[in-house]
């Protein structure tokens, strides 16, 4: 499994935990930014992740900032992303199992580093179910494009 991971400078030291986690665990991972302490404007990572998990690069993706919540909004603006901000193994598992999520958000003042890693497994672990949920899915699909335009 390939992950694509990104934060702002709210979200690095969190994001930097669940990298290392990823890595113990033999994933392979590759760090969109932040890097350093400097400053970096959300929306701008979150697409970028976006893009590359779109774009088939990465087999999913993890975004993390203060709340999780602007970087989901921000990865949720690229057509064919679906992005969940969670914060407990429940949302984090049914992001996968029942709205297919390639990407998580979480926040960096909302949840400490073990539960992080906690959480994260979780979805790691989880796969989409299809069933009734394949029609919602769909259906949220079918917005998109109407939105959007084909």
């Amino acid at each position: 499994m390939r992950i694509a991971i990104g934060s702002d400078d709210i979200g690095l030291p969190l994001k930097e935990v669940l990298a290392s986690y990823l890595i113990q665990m033999g994933i392979e991972v590759e760090d969109f930014g932040a890097h350093d302490e400097t400053p970096i404007d959300y929306p701008d990572v979150a697409v970028a992740v976006a893009h590359v998990i779109r774009d088939g690069q990465f087999d999913r993706g993890i975004l993390v900032c203060g709340t999780g919540l602007g970087m989901a909004i921000a990865a949720n603006k690229v057509r064919g992303i679906r992005a969940a901000t969670v914060h407990d193994v429940y949302s984090a598992e049914r992001a996968r199992k029942s709205n297919d999520a390639q990407i998580i958000a979480m926040g960096s003042r909302v949840i400490g580093p073990e539960a992080a890693k906690t959480v994260l497994k979780a979805w790691l672990e989880s796969e989409f179910q299809g069933g009734g949920s394949a029609r919602k899915v769909a259906k949220i699909t079918a917005v998109e494009e109407s939105e959007l335009g084909s």
